[in-house]
This record gives structure tokens, sequence and C-alpha cells, in this order.
């Protein structure tokens, strides 16, 4: 009984808390239309979309002051008809929508800050994934308002990544988004995403759910984002005057106003706690003087000037003892400059700051080296800018540090992924037909088969709308961004391939990782099985060149020289090259399937470390002793070149025209033949003795050979103070 009345209590408040937020959703949508409702059902269903996509178009076409029924017509009409095919049409027409609304939408400047426009972002892809009435899998639903939280709580209450521990996440599939809906809609809006660094993102945004992207975690997302560029807007307005920035410099980040975690700028064997601040064109740091910041120095990173950022080792009075500095060095200073970030545990800080500093350094560099136009160039850096925000966001939202692959930096991505230069290259080419168009059409990410596809300033005017200065004034702009209704853009497949090449380096690099071995006497026992075939055959030849077996060695002596004297050796090499190759060819058809066995090695007894450390210095003297005898060898060689020995030089000059003059008119094959057979028959019975004689001979004179004199030159003085 008591049960029964539980139900009916629970029932009953539920229908009047939804009656209650049904009020308060239709008192809100007066002033945004972009949140749903029942009474934001279109009255008219498109037939061919879902219950959410038609929820979708609906809200959208209230954006865009129409009907979803004109929506549909303007797809009809106005695109090709290679984006309407039956399969697609549902997913075609819902981009169209999406992307309408959100170009109308992002016009604005507080977009990100409004809460509709994050859940009508977030239910386009699930629509996406589902736009299709037909669809086979279960039409996803969004959050009610109590599954996503108040927006005015505390954000670390309900957050994900809070702390090192992965946090234990239900994931209900049909409440989150997969990669393919997010990266064909987010990038819509450049602010959100970047098409190259799309999957990136997501893999961050997704680390700890499945690879499914959940509501509460993208809208964590665009909450920090719209912080951090409201953030940085604030910073601009207050420090333009003490770093004195030029008319489109804006600020990146600030670092080291914290007095417990300042920067401190190394030069030399001085130090100094400072502000670093990071901009579209320069590092500027700002020493602290007493309670004041005095005059900013500048450190270029968008002209030529040679320059060097890297991570380096640092410490006081030049000791290199932490690595948690970044080394700045160009033809603008005379010596480098240290940036140093102190904490307690790892290096994130000085990550993140060679991240962002190596972006702005690497789009310059882009800059430069396909020769782009003023509009263009703003472009590039708007490009560069949003990218650096993001990273901010992702990092201060779920304290997550980008891998050597998984940065969310556009042009630092480029630099690192198999094929980047591939994207830069695509990337410089969709810029030649950059331009801010007004056309008679209002049909953003349309696509013309007929005519040149026209690139609008995206990310330039996304910056402009967010509150930024811009050299460029954009009026009445049809804007066409990188992606676009029922087509693949060039980007996304330089990025896929690239992605793709990225995965079969990461698998390789893995193996080699697992048969990676330690110590010197493992490896060369490695080395010596894996050369087995060659050494094998080595010693084969030296056991017949020294003559211990008399008939098989002049047997093979008279093959070898036959197949000199007609000419077979010269395809001696390439059968070789033939014989390796259908090697292959046979391992690949007819193994086909069959598992890699694992390589067999013994490994040598173990050694205790005081064994290895005088294995190590054994082969360390070799080595020396190798050098050594190399140099010795090249002193004595530059004595008879300066004719310290005339007697010496005089005979190498005799010899030395002696070899010219049967180089010029001996043909190769018979020089070849006389060299192989003074070579081979050099331990047979008869010549043994004769051979040992000469070889004795030409060792003594070379004994008799003075070396050149070496000077070793101490460094100046002023040399070793600096």
């Amino acid at each position: 009984m008591s049960s029964k009345w539980d139900n009916f209590v629970r029932t009953h408040h539920n229908n009047l808390k939804s009656l209650f937020q049904r009020n308060i959703s239709n008192k809100n949508n007066r002033s945004s239309p972009y949140s749903s409702s029942p009474e934001d059902a279109s009255p008219k269903p498109i037939p061919q979309l879902s219950p959410l996509a038609n929820s979708v178009v609906s809200r959208c076409s209230k954006i865009l002051g129409t009907t979803p029924q004109e929506l549909q017509h303007d797809f009809d009409s106005e695109l090709p008809l290679g984006v309407k095919e039956l399969l697609t049409y549902a997913r075609n027409l819902l981009e169209l929508c999406s992307h309408k609304a959100l170009r109308k939408f992002t016009s604005s400047s507080d977009y990100l800050n409004d809460k509709d426009f994050r859940r009508l972002t977030f239910d386009m892809m699930l629509a996406w994934e589902a736009p299709s009435v037909h669809s086979d899998q279960e039409t996803p639903t969004t959050f009610s308002k109590d599954e996503s939280g108040d927006e005015d709580e505390d954000e670390e209450g309900s957050l994900f990544y809070s702390t090192s521990t992965s946090m234990a996440l239900q994931v209900d599939d049909n409440k989150t988004v997969g990669l393919e809906a997010f990266s064909r809609i987010a990038p819509v809006c450049v602010t959100i995403a970047d098409i190259i660094t799309v999957h990136n993102l997501f893999d961050a945004l997704t680390a700890s759910s499945a690879h499914r992207l959940h509501f509460l975690v993208y809208d964590k997302y665009l909450r920090y984002l719209d912080k951090v560029i409201k953030n940085s807007k604030n910073v601009l307005a207050n420090s333009v005057a003490n770093l004195q920035l030029a008319e489109d410099e804006i600020i990146l980040d600030v670092d080291g106003t914290i007095p417990t975690l300042p920067v401190l700028q190394h030069i030399g064997i001085s130090a100094w706690p400072g502000r670093l601040t990071l901009t579209n064109y320069a590092l500027y740091f700002e020493s602290l003087g007493v309670g004041v910041y005095e005059k900013a120095i500048r450190y270029d990173l968008g002209t030529d000037m040679k320059q060097v950022i890297k991570p380096d080792l640092t410490g006081p009075l030049g000791a290199r003892l932490f690595d948690k500095a970044v080394m700045f060095k160009s033809t603008s200073v005379a010596e480098p400059v240290y940036f140093e970030f102190p904490e307690f545990k790892a290096n994130m800080r000085r990550d993140y700051w060679l991240d962002i500093s190596l972006e702005v350094l690497h789009v310059h560099k882009f800059i430069r080296k396909y020769h782009l136009k003023e509009a263009q160039k703003s472009e590039v850096l708007a490009r560069a800018i949003l990218g650096i925000f993001r990273y901010r966001a992702v990092r201060e939202a779920f304290n997550f540090f980008s891998s050597h692959y998984k940065t969310l930096l556009t042009f630092n991505l480029a630099e690192a992924l198999p094929r980047g230069d591939m994207i830069l290259e695509t990337l410089s080419n969709s810029l030649t037909n950059l331009g801010a168009v007004s056309g008679k059409r209002d049909i953003p990410g349309s696509v013309d088969t007929k005519r040149q596809v026209v690139v609008s300033p995206v990310s330039a005017l996304a910056l402009s709308c967010l509150g930024f200065k811009s050299n460029f004034f954009y009026e009445d702009t049809t804007v066409i961004g990188d992606i676009r209704v029922g087509e693949i853009n060039p980007l996304e497949v330089a990025v896929k391939q690239s992605l793709l090449d990225t995965g079969k380096a990461q698998v390789a690099q893995a193996s080699v990782d697992q048969v990676k071995v330690e110590g010197i006497d493992t490896n060369v026992a490695v080395m010596k099985e894996l050369l087995f075939p060659v050494i094998e055959s080595a010693n084969r030849l030296q056991h017949l060149a020294s003559w211990k077996d008399f008939y098989k060695s002049a047997a093979f002596l008279l093959l070898a020289c036959y197949m000199i004297v007609r000419g077979w050796i010269h395809y001696f090499l390439p059968s070789i090259f033939v014989l390796i190759a259908t090697v292959m060819l046979w391992r690949r058809h007819f193994k086909k399937g069959r598992s890699l066995e694992a390589f067999r090695v013994t490994p040598p007894p173990n050694r205790n470390a005081v064994e290895q450390l005088l294995t190590l210095q054994e082969a360390i003297t070799q080595f020396e002793s190798v050098v050594q005898a190399g140099n010795i060898a090249l002193l004595k060689i530059r004595a008879l070149l300066l004719a310290i020995l005339p007697q010496a030089t005089e005979k190498v000059a005799l010899l030395l025209v002696f070899i010219a003059a049967v180089l010029a008119f001996v043909p190769p094959k018979y020089i070849f033949l006389a060299v192989f057979i003074e070579c081979y028959t050099r331990e047979m019975p008869y010549r043994k003795e004769s051979s040992d004689r000469w070889i004795r001979r030409i060792r003594e004179w070379w004994i008799r050979i003075p070396a050149a004199p070496v000077q070793l030159i101490k460094p100046d003085d002023c040399k070793k103070r600096k």
C-alpha cells in the first residue's frame, strides 16, 4: 500500500513540475527562440525527418524568421542534386537548417553564454546521428533541466575531470554524441571547433566517457570558452597602454601575476621575476620592481629573425638543474633568454607556454612561406587565436594537457602529424579563394559546382563578432565556411589521411617500444642474430679465401674469374635484389594471415651494475682508440700531402700517377679481376710467404711516416667569462 502511495505522489509531483517548467519555458521563449518545448513543435512537421530533427528544424526556422517548409523549399530548389539523394536527404536538410541558424546566431557577441544556444547545438548533433524518420537507432533525447544542473551552481560540484582519477560516469548512448556528428556540426561555429583539430578536441572532451560526448562536458567546455574569451578582452583593455600593443594585437594569455607562481627570466647567470604576456605577434616580459612592473621587453615572433623556441634546463646562477624552462633565441637578442615556470610537480605550465608560443611562431612561418596577403593573414591569425582560446578552455575546465599527436593547436598539429605539410598546403589553397562576398542567395555553406568556391574569413569574422578589433570590415557578408552541406571539404580529406598515417605510425612505434631491450650485451646479441645471414656468408667467404680446402677455393676462384671476364658480375647485385623481392612477394601471398613468429635470441648472462659500468667503460675506451687511430692516419696523410717526408711523398705521387693511368686506359672489369685475384689468393700456399713479406714492408713504411703537428688553442679569457 505504501509503495502505491509513493508512486501516486511521485507521478503527480512530476506532472506539476513539468507543468511549472512548461510555463517557465513559455516565458523564456518570448526572449529566446532557441529552447525546445511542446509548443515549439512545427505545426506541419517535415515527413522525412525524425521527431528530434523536426524539433531542431523548427527552432532554426524561428531563429531565421521563416517556416520549416520554406527551408525545405530552399533546400529542394537551390542546392545541387548531389546532396539530395534519398539516403542522405534528411541529414543534408538538417545540416542546411543548422548552418543557416548558426551563422545568424553567431553574429551576436554573447552567444556562448546563452544556455539555449548550447542546448540547440547539442541537439543538432543528436539529430544529425538520427535525422530520418526511418532511422534504425532510437531517437536521441536531450537532458531535462534538472539533469543538466543549475547554471548558477558551483561549477566544480557537478563537472568532470575534477580529480586525477576517471569519473564513474554511466553513459547513456541516447544522450551522447559521436565523433562524426560532432565533427560535422561543431566546426560550423569556428569558435567552438576547428576542422583540423576537431578530432583531437573530441578525444579530449570524451576521455572519460567511452568516446561519447555527454552534454554536461560539452556545456562546461563552452562556458569555460566564453570565460576565457571575456578574460582575454578584459586583460587586453587594461594592458594596451602598458605594453604599447598594436591595433590588431590580441593578448592570448598572461602568467606570473600570482606571487606563488612566478615567471623567472634568465639571461646569462642573472634571473628576474616578472609577468609574461603572449600576443599574436610577440612575447612581452615585465620585470617586477619595487611593487610595480618595469617597462616590458618585447620578443618578436612575427618577423623572420631565426627564432628558436624549445624546452630547456635552467637553474640558479646558470646551473642546468630544472626542466621547467622555455628557451627563446633569435638574431634580435645577444644570447638566449630562458623563461622558467617553477612548480612543485611536473612541468605542465612550461609545456603549455611552449605549445602556445610555438603556435604563434608557426602561424607566422606559415604566413611568410605562402606569402599571404592582409586579409588572408588576418584569417590565419584569427584561426590560431581561436585555437589557443579553445586550448585554454579545455585546460582550465578539465586539466587536459596535449600529448605529441593530440594537440588542439592547428599549426602545432600540422607540424607534428605525418603529411602535415599537405594539410597546410590545402589550407593555403583554400585561402586563395578567400573573400568577403554578398550574393543574392543567403545559403551559408552552399556549393555551386558551376563556379569557383569562395571561402569567407570565418575566423576573422568570429573574432570581430566576439568583440575584438579587426582591420577589416565585413558588411552583408554571405558566410561560407569550411563545412559545406552534403560534401567533404578538402581540408577534411587531408586531415583524415594524416590521421590514418598517424595511426599506422603509432602502431609501428608501439611495436618498436615492445622490442627495445636494455643493456649493451643484450643489444649486441640481438644484432648478431639479426645479421646472422650476412655474418655467415662473410665467414664462408673468409673460409674459401683462407685456402684450407684447396679444391673448393680453386673452384670458387675459377667461377668468379669467369663471371668477371664475361661481365656477369654486373648483374650480381641486381640479382640479389630480385631474389629478395621474390621472397618478400612469396611471403606476401602464400603466408597471408599467418602471424609472424617472435625472433628468438639467447641473451648473455645477467650482469650487475658494476659489471655493466666496466663494460661501458671498456667500450668507450675502444671507441676512443679507434677515433685516435683515425686521427693519426689523417695526420699522416696530411704530412704526405704537404711533403714533410719528401722521399715518401715522391713514391706516393708516382703511385697515384700509375693508378690514374691504369684507371684511364684499362677496362674496369680487368681492374676488378686483378684486385679480386690479389685479395683472394693472398692466403694461397704458393703466395702466403711473399704476401706476408709485402704487407710487413708496407706496415713498416707507414710507421716511418711522421704525423703533421697539431696545436690545441685555449678559448679567450673574455669568451670564458661570458
